[in-house]
């Protein structure tokens, strides 16, 4: 379509992305394939194919920084580059599960410009230019709800929630994660783990436009397009709750490294 904006591009790409995937996961389950691993891998080696076919038609002269291909350094000299995660919750998606997510974001001259996350397993697609407006809190003096791993939370952020008073809501993959704060399920997301540009790049453009805080634990900026692209480390909450989760976290902290 002559004249989509880059935000539009991006929501149809995720889009196209989710449906392709559950199409793949259907495909396999019904030839009989029971590795999960599988799934992932045909899954994965799917969605970056279709996704790196269509930008490079519809956007040739852009750099792509993806999960799954190869980094091209010359990235860092362009001015327009593309973030994504083709399957971002390997584990849900080959599990049946919906908590997984695609992630397509445009870096440009040196912020993120523009994302989609989709929902394949509800749905829905999240998209920056179309900002969701997050559901208020019934009662602002209860806990606050932090969206944790169902897997593995880790001992930092089991700290944060201890600290703030708060309750654990556990899903799967970062991607949705981030979106349960925009969609309401849950009312803040800290990550201390490990993850990489493409883990939160659309994720935070969409948390982003819905006017939710987003930061480093430290409180510096996230900052995408990055010669090394780890980038451990998030928060995401409303404004309002960020003194406190900061606050949270760093009391944590000191909490930790003394045990």
């Amino acid at each position: 379509m002559i004249g989509r904006t880059d935000a539009a591009l991006a929501a149809d790409l995720a889009q196209g992305a989710g449906e392709l995937l559950l199409a793949v996961r259907d495909e396999l389950l019904a030839s009989g394939e029971q590795d999960q691993r599988a799934i992932a891998r045909a899954g994965d080696a799917r969605a970056q194919a279709y996704l790196a076919e269509r930008l490079s038609q519809e956007r040739p002269r852009d750099a792509v920084l993806s999960e799954e291909a190869r980094d091209d350094l010359a990235r860092l000299e362009a001015p327009r580059v593309w973030i994504i995660d083709p399957l971002d919750g390997t584990k849900e998606f080959s599990q049946g599960r919906h908590d997984w997510a695609v992630h397509v974001a445009l870096w440009e001259d040196g912020d993120l410009a523009a994302g989609a996350v989709a929902l394949p397993g509800i749905g829905e697609v999240l998209r920056s230019d179309e900002p969701r407006a997050v559901p208020q809190r019934a009662a602002a003096d209860t806990g606050l709800r932090f969206a944790v791993s169902r897997s593995h939370p880790s001992e930092l952020i089991t700290a944060v929630i201890e600290e703030s008073g708060g309750t654990a809501v556990a899903m799967g993959s970062a991607g949705y994660k981030v979106c349960a704060v925009v969609r309401g399920e849950a009312d803040a997301y800290v990550h201390a783990g490990g993850q990489f540009e493409w883990d939160s790049a659309a994720p935070v453009a969409v948390a982003r436009a819905a006017g939710l805080f987003t930061s480093r634990l430290d409180g510096s900026p996230m900052q995408y397009n990055q010669r090394d692209v780890y980038l451990p480390d998030l928060i995401v909450c409303a404004p309002e709750h960020a003194p406190s989760v900061q606050g949270a976290v760093r009391a944590a902290q000191d909490r930790t490294a003394l045990s």
